[in-house]
């Protein structure tokens, strides 16, 4: 339960202010189809986190606790200071004549989650808790609980939420989870 609310957490507040955020935004302001829009959102971050997770899930494998312990540590504070630099639209284009609203939705935002800190955080969370299912449903909450008011009041959030602060407890978080994590106390977490 712990790794399912811990990643619920941190994903939410991480995405706040991002591309996928951002991009969720675009979509509902070009195709005004908040469904397809929302189950493409869905569809394409169980994808990307499952296989985020599978990754994390490996990386335990393969590297012993002390070095494990480090590489996520470290990983937790750079995850801090890439949460406070601002995000922006890539060069990324939905094109909803060939695929629809929702392959538009589900092939676009795949894409923009590769590499982004929210697939990276997946990756440390599961390297963390090896609880590949907990921490994929939880990351892929916090996208819904992220992206859906971004889909369904368009514009209207952005002015709403204050993304500095959000941006900086997200920090503040990842930041806290690293030290943490680096001084061993990775089983208070």
């Amino acid at each position: 339960m712990e790794a399912f609310l811990i990643s619920t957490g941190i994903v939410a507040l991480a995405e706040m202010g991002d591309k996928t955020q951002l991009l969720s935004l675009l979509l509902a302001a070009k195709f005004r189809r908040p469904v397809p829009i929302i189950f493409g959102i869905l569809v394409a971050t169980l994808l990307n986190h499952a296989f985020a997770g599978a990754v994390g899930n490996w990386i335990t494998a393969f590297i012993g606790k002390d070095a494990l312990r480090w590489v996520l540590g470290l990983s937790f504070i750079a995850m801090a200071v890439w949460t406070l630099i601002p995000d922006k639209i890539d060069d990324i284009e939905a094109k909803p004549l060939r695929f629809g609203v929702f392959g538009a939705t589900v092939i676009a935002f795949f894409l923009a989650e590769m590499g982004d800190k929210t697939q990276v955080a997946t990756i440390a969370l599961a390297a963390k808790y090896s609880a590949l299912v907990a921490v994929v449903a939880g990351t892929t909450l916090g996208m819904m609980i992220a992206n859906v008011p971004a889909v369904l009041l368009g514009g209207k959030i952005v002015q709403m939420v204050p993304l500095k602060v959000v941006h900086a407890i997200a920090a503040a978080i990842f930041a806290v989870l690293g030290v943490l994590t680096l001084f061993n106390f990775g089983s208070m977490l």
